[in-house]
């Protein structure tokens, strides 16, 4: 079932979820920096991790809100598991590039 509009306005703003994200994040900064620079769109996507490294907390902070619209998340909630939660992370990530 689909979180409603106030428990994903919620979760936006949990610190514990929010600090997931962040750790999610930076490990697909990490993975995205070692990549070779022959990578379709590696430009963009290496200035977005190199931010996301410098400013974590501001990161998390943008992804979270759509994060949280992700089926996985509305079905999930803030019991997401952490490899369904990087995958959502990547996937909120590469649409906001």
């Amino acid at each position: 079932m689909a979180l409603t509009y106030s428990d994903s306005a919620d979760l936006i703003n949990d610190m514990q979820f929010r600090g997931r994200v962040k750790v999610a994040c930076l490990k697909f900064a990490t993975y995205i920096l070692d990549e070779a620079g022959t990578v379709a769109a590696h430009g963009s996507r290496a200035r977005w991790a190199n931010q996301c490294v410098q400013q974590p907390d501001m990161t998390a902070g943008q992804v979270t809100p759509p994060l949280v619209l992700d089926p996985n998340v509305q079905s999930a909630g803030g019991a997401i598991d952490d490899a369904t939660l990087q995958t959502a992370v990547e996937d909120t990530v590469q649409q906001l590039m």
